[in-house]
Protein backbone atom coordinates (compact mmCIF):
# COMPACT_ATOMS: atom_id res chain seq x y z
CA UNK A 1 0.00 0.00 0.00
CA UNK A 2 1.34 3.51 -0.89
CA UNK A 3 2.01 5.99 1.72
CA UNK A 4 -0.48 9.46 2.41
CA UNK A 5 3.77 10.54 2.01
CA UNK A 6 4.74 8.81 -1.20
CA UNK A 7 0.95 9.97 -2.91
CA UNK A 8 1.56 13.82 -1.83
CA UNK A 9 4.99 13.94 -2.81
CA UNK A 10 4.11 12.30 -6.77
CA UNK A 11 1.99 15.69 -8.18
CA UNK A 12 4.77 18.18 -7.00
CA UNK A 13 7.71 15.48 -8.35
CA UNK A 14 5.69 15.78 -11.95
CA UNK A 15 4.92 19.27 -11.78
CA UNK A 16 8.19 19.85 -10.83
CA UNK A 17 9.88 17.70 -14.17
CA UNK A 18 7.68 19.75 -16.61
CA UNK A 19 9.45 23.33 -14.72
CA UNK A 20 12.69 22.42 -15.14
CA UNK A 21 12.04 20.59 -19.16
CA UNK A 22 10.59 24.13 -19.81
CA UNK A 23 13.36 25.49 -18.54
CA UNK A 24 16.20 23.65 -19.70
CA UNK A 25 18.10 23.92 -17.33
CA UNK A 26 20.42 20.52 -16.90
CA UNK A 27 19.33 18.74 -13.46
CA UNK A 28 19.45 15.41 -11.75
CA UNK A 29 17.11 13.88 -9.23
CA UNK A 30 19.73 12.59 -6.48
CA UNK A 31 18.84 11.13 -3.08
CA UNK A 32 15.96 8.79 -1.67
CA UNK A 33 13.97 9.66 -4.91
CA UNK A 34 16.50 8.38 -7.30
CA UNK A 35 17.05 5.46 -5.11
CA UNK A 36 13.33 4.45 -5.26
CA UNK A 37 14.07 4.43 -8.95
CA UNK A 38 16.56 2.28 -8.82
CA UNK A 39 15.95 -0.33 -6.17
CA UNK A 40 13.05 -3.18 -6.52
CA UNK A 41 12.32 -2.63 -2.42
CA UNK A 42 13.02 1.50 -1.99
CA UNK A 43 12.97 3.30 1.23
CA UNK A 44 10.79 6.02 1.80
CA UNK A 45 11.50 9.95 1.96
CA UNK A 46 9.82 12.80 2.09
CA UNK A 47 12.06 15.29 0.06
CA UNK A 48 12.96 15.85 -2.98
CA UNK A 49 16.67 15.91 -3.84
CA UNK A 50 17.89 17.91 -7.17
CA UNK A 51 21.25 18.68 -8.05
CA UNK A 52 21.53 21.12 -10.73
CA UNK A 53 24.93 22.86 -12.18
CA UNK A 54 23.80 26.74 -11.00
CA UNK A 55 21.59 27.98 -8.22
CA UNK A 56 21.59 30.96 -10.16
CA UNK A 57 19.98 29.79 -12.93
CA UNK A 58 17.18 27.94 -11.02
CA UNK A 59 14.08 28.64 -12.67
CA UNK A 60 12.83 31.13 -9.87
CA UNK A 61 9.91 33.06 -11.16
CA UNK A 62 8.74 29.75 -13.03
CA UNK A 63 8.75 27.71 -10.18
CA UNK A 64 6.76 30.45 -8.42
CA UNK A 65 4.16 30.44 -11.10
CA UNK A 66 3.59 26.94 -10.77
CA UNK A 67 2.69 27.17 -6.80
CA UNK A 68 6.60 25.97 -5.29
CA UNK A 69 7.10 28.49 -2.12
CA UNK A 70 10.79 29.19 -1.79
CA UNK A 71 11.30 28.14 1.99
CA UNK A 72 15.18 29.09 2.48
CA UNK A 73 18.62 29.82 1.17
CA UNK A 74 21.85 28.10 3.10
CA UNK A 75 25.58 27.20 1.90
CA UNK A 76 24.57 24.14 0.37
CA UNK A 77 21.37 24.12 -0.95
CA UNK A 78 18.05 26.28 -1.89
CA UNK A 79 14.93 24.95 -0.55
CA UNK A 80 11.56 24.93 -1.75
CA UNK A 81 8.11 23.71 -1.08
CA UNK A 82 5.79 22.10 -2.96
CA UNK A 83 2.13 22.73 -3.16
CA UNK A 84 1.46 19.52 -1.55
CA UNK A 85 3.86 20.35 1.09
CA UNK A 86 6.66 18.23 -0.32
CA UNK A 87 10.00 19.93 0.70
CA UNK A 88 12.58 20.02 -2.73
CA UNK A 89 16.10 21.27 -2.41
CA UNK A 90 18.44 22.15 -4.67
CA UNK A 91 21.74 21.43 -5.07
CA UNK A 92 25.13 22.88 -6.87
CA UNK A 93 27.42 21.13 -5.61
CA UNK A 94 30.40 20.54 -8.22
CA UNK A 95 31.02 17.27 -7.74
CA UNK A 96 27.44 16.23 -9.35
CA UNK A 97 28.00 18.04 -12.49
CA UNK A 98 29.21 15.11 -14.43
CA UNK A 99 26.76 12.80 -12.81
CA UNK A 100 24.29 15.51 -13.65
CA UNK A 101 25.13 15.38 -17.76
CA UNK A 102 24.88 11.35 -17.64
CA UNK A 103 21.36 11.34 -15.79
CA UNK A 104 19.17 9.00 -17.03
CA UNK A 105 16.14 9.94 -18.54
CA UNK A 106 12.84 8.12 -17.39
CA UNK A 107 8.86 8.84 -17.64
CA UNK A 108 6.21 8.94 -15.61
CA UNK A 109 2.72 9.40 -16.13
CA UNK A 110 3.89 11.22 -19.95
CA UNK A 111 6.59 13.63 -17.67
CA UNK A 112 10.35 12.70 -18.63
CA UNK A 113 12.72 12.92 -15.40
CA UNK A 114 16.04 12.98 -15.28
CA UNK A 115 17.17 11.20 -12.45
CA UNK A 116 21.12 10.45 -11.69
CA UNK A 117 22.35 7.29 -12.82
CA UNK A 118 22.70 4.05 -10.53
CA UNK A 119 26.71 4.11 -10.66
CA UNK A 120 26.76 7.98 -10.05
CA UNK A 121 23.78 7.18 -7.00
CA UNK A 122 26.35 5.09 -5.13
CA UNK A 123 29.13 7.09 -5.66
CA UNK A 124 27.50 10.03 -4.74
CA UNK A 125 25.79 8.11 -1.37
CA UNK A 126 29.12 6.78 -0.05
CA UNK A 127 30.96 10.83 -0.38
CA UNK A 128 27.62 11.76 1.35
CA UNK A 129 27.92 8.64 3.76
CA UNK A 130 31.83 10.01 4.60
CA UNK A 131 30.71 13.99 4.94
CA UNK A 132 31.25 15.04 8.63
CA UNK A 133 28.87 17.64 8.58
CA UNK A 134 25.83 15.33 8.11
CA UNK A 135 24.04 13.53 10.67
CA UNK A 136 25.53 10.33 11.83
CA UNK A 137 22.04 8.56 11.56
CA UNK A 138 22.24 10.22 7.58
CA UNK A 139 25.66 8.81 7.21
CA UNK A 140 24.90 5.50 8.36
CA UNK A 141 21.42 5.52 6.18
CA UNK A 142 23.68 6.53 2.95
CA UNK A 143 25.63 3.60 3.79
CA UNK A 144 22.60 0.84 4.20
CA UNK A 145 21.93 2.27 0.50
CA UNK A 146 25.28 2.12 -1.26
CA UNK A 147 24.86 -1.56 0.48
CA UNK A 148 21.47 -2.13 -1.27
CA UNK A 149 22.37 -0.67 -4.54
CA UNK A 150 25.54 -2.92 -4.56
CA UNK A 151 23.16 -5.89 -3.56
CA UNK A 152 20.43 -5.09 -6.52
CA UNK A 153 23.67 -4.70 -9.01
CA UNK A 154 26.75 -6.59 -7.72
CA UNK A 155 28.61 -5.17 -11.01
CA UNK A 156 28.43 -2.05 -9.30
CA UNK A 157 30.92 -3.36 -6.70
CA UNK A 158 33.66 -3.47 -9.36
CA UNK A 159 33.51 0.25 -9.38
CA UNK A 160 34.62 1.21 -5.97
CA UNK A 161 37.87 1.64 -4.48
CA UNK A 162 39.20 -0.03 -2.06
CA UNK A 163 38.22 2.27 0.52
CA UNK A 164 34.61 2.10 -0.89
CA UNK A 165 34.79 -1.69 -0.67
CA UNK A 166 35.88 -1.75 3.00
CA UNK A 167 33.37 0.93 4.28
CA UNK A 168 30.29 -1.47 3.02
CA UNK A 169 32.20 -4.76 4.23
CA UNK A 170 32.17 -3.03 7.72
CA UNK A 171 28.53 -2.65 7.90
CA UNK A 172 26.65 -5.58 10.14
CA UNK A 173 25.95 -8.63 7.96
Amino acid sequence: MTSTVERSKKPDLLLLGRVLAASGEPYAIIGGVALQVHQAEPRTTLNIDLAIKDRSRLPRQALLDAGFVESGRFERTDNWQGSEATPILFTDDPALAGAIDRAETIEIEGVRLKILGRSDLLHEKLRAARDPARRRSKRIQDLADSLALVEADPGLRAELSDEDRADLDRLPS
